[in-house]
């Protein structure tokens, strides 16, 4: 059939404009996408996976970067810190006045590091203080040493041959992490990504510094992480040893647990104890009237004994407390143990698999602390005995037992 002139024109008219739409279409989404991994590797100096990043769910729209300035970079090694990335997707889904959102942040370093690890202090939060859903850390599992949160997966990667400005690297270390509202847990999708984005920035950073090793692929399909806190008798990964105890049913003890997975690649385990709103108040209520020091527990986890096991590299660099620029630091020195003089913190240490462990304890809430320091010593034993044994250690050291009292800081 024959198509008449006047209808075959409208139709190539209409073909053109089509044509035209949609390269232009095309030509804003290769410019877009072109312009996201500019800006990415301007803020990460290359070694984030720019495609990765832009494969999160809030990564749409226009991308931006915080500007870089001379504080932004390791002076060790001369990349930076860490990288903070925009974008008009983000900003739309949260309701930003300024149109875009901070809504990734990349981090890397090498270890050792300059600055220590602080142990935790009596005031630190091991369930959300709102009484929100708390998702203790997981390992990352799938042959890679690394840790996963609600919102950023970490991982760390051996380095024994590597320099950075002629400085000897012994470790390296890389973090992926999405912006999230009230702590909430980010979704398997995104997990997945910020668990490759991790692994492939060590893996760029190892390039970087000349070491022999490389990670393997993250594993797939990351599991959600689960709430915490559980009742003791239901532990069954890094606070196990304490539900076989028997003292969660005694008072004061804790009565619940946060905990994780155990995996020996974890560089930093925690077994957290924690005391629920009821065994709180009980204690407050037989405990008050002789321990005038103990007030009302009126926040949730407000009394809880914090256990960790450090180990490597991390371990040789552990301060019991933070100090000021005119104070001397606490070391929690591997090879001794010991006790803080300021906070009611204890140290132990060991050798596991030629490595040195540090393993920590921090009891929270001062009048709580005050009031169980002498019954501690046969829990933080029992700990560092389940892992010092599930991982193989020697050379266990433990502190006296004279320091399990309560005399520390101001009296």
């Amino acid at each position: 059939m024959r198509i008449p002139d006047g209808v075959r024109k409208t139709v190539n008219v209409v073909l053109c404009l089509a044509a035209v739409v949609a390269i232009g279409w095309s030509g804003r989404e290769i410019w877009a996408v072109w312009n996201g991994h500019r800006q990415i590797d301007a803020a990460c100096g290359g070694l984030v996976p720019a495609g990765r990043v832009l494969a999160l769910s809030e990564a749409g729209g226009t991308i931006t970067h915080r500007a870089l300035d001379e504080d932004s970079f390791d002076p060790v090694t001369g990349i930076p810190h860490d990288c903070e990335i925009f974008s008009t997707e983000a900003g739309a889904r949260h309701g930003s006045g300024t149109g875009a959102r901070w809504f990734f942040t990349g981090e890397m370093g090498v270890l050792p590091a300059d600055r220590p690890r602080i142990a935790d202090t009596p005031y630190e939060n091991l369930v959300d203080a709102l009484g929100r859903p708390t998702y203790p850390p997981q390992p990352l599992g799938g042959d890679v040493a690394g840790s996963v949160t609600s919102s950023s997966v970490t991982v760390q990667l051996p380095c024994e041959e590597g320099k950075a400005k002629d400085t000897p690297v012994r470790a390296l270390w890389a973090r992926a992490a999405l912006k999230t509202p009230g702590g909430s847990q980010v979704g398997g999708h995104d997990r997945d990504i910020l668990a490759e984005t991790a692994v492939l920035t060590a893996n760029n950073l190892a390039d970087r510094l000349g070491c022999a090793d490389r990670l393997p692929d993250a594993p797939d399909a990351v599991p959600a992480l689960p709430e915490g806190p559980v009742p003791a008798d239901r532990a069954g990964g890094t606070c196990a040893w304490y539900g076989k105890t028997g003292l969660a049913d005694r008072s004061p003890y804790p009565d619940q647990v946060v905990e994780s997975r155990t995996d020996d690649r974890v560089w930093d385990e925690r077994c957290g104890l924690v005391l629920g709103a009821g065994r709180a108040r009980g204690v407050y209520l037989t405990e008050g009237d002789e321990h005038r020091r103990l007030s009302s527990p009126d926040v949730p986890g407000q009394w809880f004994v914090s256990l960790h096991t450090y180990s490597g590299p991390l371990a040789e660099n552990i301060r019991l407390t933070g100090t000021d620029d005119d104070e001397s630091p606490e070391p929690a020195t591997p090879g001794k143990a010991g006790r803080s003089t300021e906070e009611p913190i204890w140290w132990a240490s060991s050798v596991c698999d030629g490595r040195p462990q540090v393993h920590t304890m921090t009891l929270g809430g001062f009048g709580y602390a005050r009031l169980v320091a002498s019954r501690t010593e046969d829990v933080f034993r029992a700990y560092v005995e389940d892992v010092t044994t599930r991982r193989h250690c020697t050379d266990v050291v433990l502190p006296g037992h004279s320091t399990f009292r309560a005399d520390w800081g101001t009296s």
